[in-house]
């Protein structure tokens, strides 16, 4: 079923420079879920999904890191901040919003993962 990303998955980002760093994670909460909700994560986040859920990061470079002990990946956006935060003209020069857009974005999500 279509649900936000956000339903499982937290989010934190910022900038390094003109690139924009993502981590997502599933945090452990306890539920019996947890496992397959990684596995779920960490096979679904790849540059083209990123691509896709971003719609921003068209034509960028983007890197995935998988880092399953802790449950999730780290995903850099080469370039999405042009020059950096000061020469930047997107309404979120320093991309802290990034996370909090890509966990509102509605992806097909198992239900036995819900």
């Amino acid at each position: 079923m279509k649900a936000p990303l956000g339903t499982f998955v937290h989010a934190r980002s910022g900038d390094k420079r003109g690139d924009a760093n993502l981590g997502l994670w599933v945090a452990h909460d306890g539920s019996p879920a947890y496992g397959d909700r990684v596995s779920w994560l960490l096979e679904l986040v790849t540059p083209g999904f990123v691509r896709s859920l971003l719609p921003e990061a068209e034509g960028l470079d983007v890197e995935v890191f998988a880092l399953p002990n802790l449950g999730g990946v780290n995903v850099v956006l080469h370039g999405l901040l042009g020059l950096g935060v000061a020469a930047s003209t997107r309404f979120d020069p320093q991309a802290k919003a990034l996370g909090e857009w890509a966990r509102s974005r509605h992806v097909e999500i198992a239900e036995g993962l819900l």
